[in-house]
């Protein structure tokens, strides 16, 4: 691609979950310090929400190689749109559970006793629900509520992570009893002109960057025009690079940064 005219060794601007390419905004790296605290230190649950593309899934990556294998059992649900029931046997199933029955009383009793045998043997287990603005049905919550009761010394059993869109926090805020167990409601807001500044600068850098690629202008440009959402930061930026190619440009300019944004 386009990797070499520029000097760089990779692509900077992938739209994937990498942690490599994590930037420790402010927004972010508050997110993540809470989020370990709450982990470490057994505090329940954790509620993180932002608009899509504004990092949410990179930033549960981050956490995840954050925690050491032994001391953690972490279980990672990515649909949680299914019936009280199947998302039970799923949770179970992503906790290297093999309930011998998808009964809730029988999944419920395999899931209490995971929960101790881990606290006995000084593991922790870490629940992270991604797209959790998918459930609709209250029992689910109540599910998870009646998970979180389990508690010893002071601590719970279970920490349990939810990630989703703004709505979610809606629908968390009907349900008193599950909300009281949250530890923190984390908000990720799109990254302001300056941190968008910054994070276009360290993927850059990530990928080898040695020289200025983007002008001023082009940064203020791109702010512009994305919001300052990542992912859309990162569509434009690609772009800019391909096209920038493509026209035998020295720099990515303003003008250059427009013919991109009506691209994507």
């Amino acid at each position: 691609m386009y990797e070499a005219y520029w000097g760089l060794s990779q692509s900077p601007f992938r739209n994937v979950p990498d942690p490599a390419f994590f930037c420790p905004l402010p927004a972010h790296q508050d997110a993540l310090e809470r989020l370990l605290y709450a982990v470490q230190y057994g505090k329940g649950g954790v509620v993180i929400t932002g608009e899509a593309g504004c990092g949410k899934s990179t930033l549960s990556r981050v956490f995840l190689l954050k925690l050491d294998e032994e001391k953690y059992d972490v279980g990672l649900v990515i649909n949680p749109s299914l019936p009280p029931d199947e998302l039970l046997y799923e949770i179970a199933l992503q906790l290297d559970l093999s309930p011998a029955s998808s009964q809730r009383v029988a999944l419920f009793r395999a899931l209490s006793e995971h929960l101790l045998t881990n606290a006995e043997e000084g593991r922790a287990t870490v629940l992270i629900i991604d797209e959790a603005h998918l459930i609709r049905d209250e029992a689910v919550f109540e599910d998870l509520r009646m998970l979180l009761n389990l508690q010893a010394n002071d601590r719970y059993l279970l920490s349990l992570v939810l990630i989703g869109l703004p709505i979610l926090r809606t629908t968390l805020d009907g349900l008193d009893a599950f909300s009281q167990r949250m530890a923190f409601r984390l908000s990720l807001e799109p990254p302001n002109e300056e941190e968008t500044a910054q994070y276009i600068d360290f993927r850059l850098k990530k990928a080898g960057a040695t020289k200025r690629i983007f002008t001023e202008d082009a940064i203020r440009a791109i702010y512009k025009e994305s919001g300052g959402i990542p992912r859309n930061v990162n569509k434009i930026c690609d772009i800019c690079l391909y096209e920038g190619q493509r026209r035998k440009a020295q720099e990515v300019s303003a003008s250059l940064v427009r013919v991109a944004a009506a691209l994507v």
